[in-house]
């Protein structure tokens, strides 16, 4: 791992940050959106889904995108579908035009996701492309975190609204993403660009050993097998159910769809749930802000627990401590106990909740081709999104019958029917050669 690869990490990361930064605002203004436009609770849960709605259409399409077409160009593109996305939402004048308008922005979200974590697990080396690839998502916290501090301080001044229009700004980022972001060697290679990604490694070798002061190490020899490539974006789909994945893919297809159904099903209402529990909209947000804190040990620690013990152990642990810590938050919720009590549950919830998410994100792509990485990925995420799109509108739909405690209990069971499906289905990568997982 050398200091060029950390700088591109570090430009990927913070592209994932202002994507999460989009990602999270509605947790924060769903309660006022709700109460500006006169939306009933159906409405609301409705309009917390339709940016997963574009996240389901962006994620398959981009992965398969990418794999045809490159992970930069198709990078690039998902940043100023959610930039354009954000900026609309802001000028929405209706709950019509408002839940359109998430559609486009998740597209651009969705779009980012998959083609991120290819990108990070092709350019770091084996023995810590789990840490990197957990690190990624950690960014996914620290938006939560920055996008509640801002909203927490600007949304009495510029409203819902005027959040949204700053949301766009970032996507202005595309730019040094243009400059400085190399495309794939991996993939290069996949689509027998051989020249291209010669020049791209031999980039990289320069800068390395410009900063080094030395000449490089010589090369470990490897004997690697590479499978004839599949021809056409519907071949490399197939690819996915051949005997040689069809297991993986029935396992991330299951953890993903329950794992994001229980998630955003959760994270989508807590403001809302604070303010319907009768604190005010400035104090659900901060309250909602010091309970996301609890991600960034989250990550960190999961980070950490991919090398220790390895994926499937670490995506376990992570998912049944989601599944625990959610039950115990919504009873602590629906019996009005005192607020740190509360706080103190959410905090739990969410150091698991985010830990699982950089478990889940660095395991996918390990268990692909490159010639497949982004489209397995991509599809993974695309089918979590029916979850994400369920969860939202399907709790809001329910809260009425189960109370708060309904609700997070099967939360719970959503992240237990994932953790189950890892023990049976999973395939451990620690430390293994991509094309050798993927042989």
């Amino acid at each position: 791992m050398t200091g060029y690869q950390r700088f591109i990490f570090l430009i990927i990361a913070t592209a994932w940050l202002f994507d999460s930064m989009d990602l999270a605002a509605m947790t924060f203004i769903l309660g006022s959106i709700k109460a500006d436009l006169g939306l009933s609770t159906a409405q609301a849960g409705l309009l917390a889904s339709a940016s997963f709605v574009g996240m389901f259409l962006g994620a398959g399409a981009a992965g398969m995108l990418s794999d045809r077409f490159g992970r930069k160009p198709v990078f690039q593109v998902s940043m100023v579908a959610w930039g354009v996305g954000s900026l609309l939402c802001g000028l929405s004048r209706s709950f019509e035009e408002l839940a359109a308008c998430r559609v486009l922005l998740g597209i651009g979200m969705g779009m980012e996701l998959p083609i991120a974590l290819a990108l990070v697990s092709e350019i770091v080396p084996t023995n810590v492309r789990g840490k990197y690839g957990a690190l990624l998502e950690g960014f996914l916290p620290i938006g939560f975190v920055v996008a509640g501090t801002l909203i927490y301080f600007t949304l009495p001044y510029v409203g819902w609204r005027g959040v949204f229009i700053w949301l766009a700004v970032p996507a202005a980022f595309l730019f040094v993403i243009r400059r400085h972001v190399p495309e794939s060697p991996r993939w290069l290679e996949s689509r027998g660009r051989n020249e291209e990604a010669e020049r791209t490694v031999s980039l990289i070798e320069r800068k390395v050993q410009a900063a080094l002061g030395a000449p490089l190490p010589s090369i470990a020899p490897t004997a690697v097998v590479i499978a004839a490539e599949p021809k056409g974006m519907f071949a490399t789909l197939a690819e996915l159910w051949s005997p040689a994945y069809a297991q993986r893919t029935s396992m991330l297809w299951i953890v993903w769809f329950f794992t994001l159904l229980g998630y955003y099903g959760l994270t989508s209402w807590l403001g809302a749930l604070l303010q319907q529990s009768g604190y005010d909209v400035t104090k659900s947000i901060m309250y909602t802000v010091v309970m996301s804190s609890a991600g960034i040990p989250g990550f960190f620690f999961a980070a950490w627990l991919l090398e220790a013990i390895g994926r499937k152990k670490s995506a376990v642990l992570m998912l049944l401590g989601s599944a625990l810590t959610a039950y115990i938050y919504g009873q602590c919720a629906a019996m009005k106990l005192p607020i740190e009590q509360v706080i103190a549950a959410g905090l739990a919830l969410q150091f698991f909740m985010f830990g699982m998410w950089c478990v889940i994100y660095a395991y996918t792509p390990e268990l692909y081709p490159t010639r497949a990485r982004a489209t397995g990925a991509g599809i993974a995420s695309s089918v979590g999104r029916l979850g994400s799109i369920i969860g939202p509108f399907g709790l809001g739909l329910i809260l009425p019958v189960t109370g708060q405690a309904g609700v997070f209990a099967i939360g719970a069971g959503c992240f237990a029917v994932s953790a189950l499906t890892i023990v049976w289905l999973g395939t451990e990568t620690k430390g293994k050669v991509l094309e050798d997982v993927s042989a």
